[in-house]
């Protein structure tokens, strides 16, 4: 009985330890701090908005049931010479309600590179129906950015694999 109550006493307070909050992606948000872009001739580029469709789950077999995937949206750059600019990359849950903003400031993407923003299968606060907004600049004469998701989910033998492709909204 002596040793009972002090062992509870510690399972009790070992139990409530406040833990830190979850990994939501495995892109370091430094990352974007590097890519930090200063243009200052902003009147000279062409300025657009383009939507992406993303899947953090998706249902099978009925709608109470549902796959976790892991999501990799690509930002690239189609131009052979020319440097774009991603001025905001926004993150939307299935109810339109803002989850993240990876970056607000313009970040570049040099003639043909992609940069990409990874969210984990464990974060599935996007839901069904996530989806992207990025906010973008070129020269006039540039290529718009080109955004794509791939959406993935592996269990034993199994997989699942499905693409989506951003288009321009304004």
């Amino acid at each position: 009985m002596r040793l009972t109550i002090p062992f509870i006493l510690i399972a009790l307070l070992t139990a409530c330890e406040e833990r830190a909050p979850k990994e939501v992606s495995s892109v370091d948000p430094v990352n974007w701090n590097n890519r930090k872009a200063d243009f200052s001739k902003v009147d000279s580029l062409v300025m657009g908005t383009s939507y992406l469709s993303v899947y953090s789950e998706i249902y099978s077999e009925t709608e109470h049931r549902t796959h976790h995937l892991t999501s990799t949206i690509s930002m690239r750059n189609t131009n052979l010479k020319d440097t774009i600019y991603i001025n905001k990359a926004e993150y939307f849950n299935t109810h339109g309600t803002s989850i993240r903003t990876y970056f607000d400031f313009p970040i570049y993407i040099k003639p043909m590179e992609t940069v990409e923003i990874v969210i984990d299968e464990k974060d599935r606060s996007g839901g069904t129906g996530a989806n992207f907004l990025f906010q973008w600049a070129t020269k006039p004469t540039s290529h718009e950015p080109y955004f794509e998701g791939v959406m993935i989910s592996t269990s034993g033998q199994q997989g699942l694999s499905f693409t989506t492709q951003g288009r321009r909204v304004e």
